[in-house]
Formats: C-alpha cells, sequence, structure tokens
C-alpha cells in the first residue's frame, strides 16, 4: 500500500467547507486538481471524477461512494481496469478545531499488483502537489 496525504488550515466552519466541496457543479470554476466531479454524494452511488494531475494527463474514472458524511467525510474507491489491479481510495475529511477553525484532509490510500510499479516518485510527487494545489483553491474559496 502506498498513502498520499495533505492537509490546510481554514478559518470557517465544517459546513463553509462542505457547502464548497459539495458543490460539485462548480469545481470547474475553482478546483484545478479536480477539474468535474458529476453525481449524487451518497454512499453506494457512483461518480464521474475528471482530474488533472499537475504536469500530468487527465484522466476520468468512475469509482463508488463509500461515504458522504455531511460536513465530515467524502470517500470514494476507484479502480484501474479491474478490482486489485490498481485500486484508490480518495477521502476528503473535514475536521474541526479551535473555534472558527477546521483542518481539511485529502488523501489517497493505493493498493493492488501495479501499485510497485505506477506509484513512482514522479507520479507521488505530482499527486500530492495536485491535492495541495486543491487544498489552497478550497481554502480561497471558504474564506472569501
Amino acid at each position: 500500500m502506498k498513502r498520499i496525504k495533505t492537509s490546510i488550515e481554514i478559518h470557517g466552519r465544517p459546513r463553509d467547507v462542505w457547502r464548497v466541496l459539495s458543490d460539485t457543479d462548480s469545481y470547474g470554476d475553482w478546483n484545478p486538481f479536480i477539474r468535474s466531479l458529476q453525481g449524487k454524494l451518497q454512499e453506494g452511488g457512483r461518480v464521474r471524477v475528471s482530474l488533472k494531475p499537475p504536469e500530468g494527463k487527465a484522466m476520468t474514472f468512475r469509482p463508488k461512494m463509500l461515504m458522504a458524511d455531511e460536513e465530515r467525510e467524502l470517500r470514494w474507491k476507484g479502480h484501474l481496469l479491474i478490482p486489485g489491479l490498481l485500486d484508490g481510495e480518495h477521502r476528503f475529511a473535514i475536521e474541526p478545531m479551535e473555534k472558527g477553525h477546521v483542518r481539511f484532509v485529502q488523501e489517497e490510500r493505493f493498493t493492488g499488483m501495479l501499485v510497485p510499479l505506477l506509484m513512482n516518485a514522479a507520479m507521488r510527487r505530482r499527486t500530492e502537489r495536485g491535492f495541495s494545489e486543491m487544498n489552497e483553491a478550497l481554502k480561497q474559496q471558504v474564506e472569501s
């Protein structure tokens, strides 16, 4: 298993972060990493995610929603071709901190036979940079 995890402190309440994060129709306006997220954010459903990693190729996939806990967490799991080859479980968490602040956590856990071959240092850096760029953009949206 390989894991990439980033976080950022945001001045706002969990509901402020959730409002931006769950407004999937607006992702193309502010999100530099996940350019499009279509579908209902509900457990068991499928969404269509289009992302563009920095210096990487754009890709679209249809993961299954594992959790949609309002004002707390979004989590989905996708597969490359078939389960077990290269699986990615993506998580957004909104963690309350001191009054008026939250920590936003974005992480991905990669498992499967192709992880050792595909998760090289360059891919890791690009993905982590994409997460960080999205985190910063989310912070700006919430705080503006």
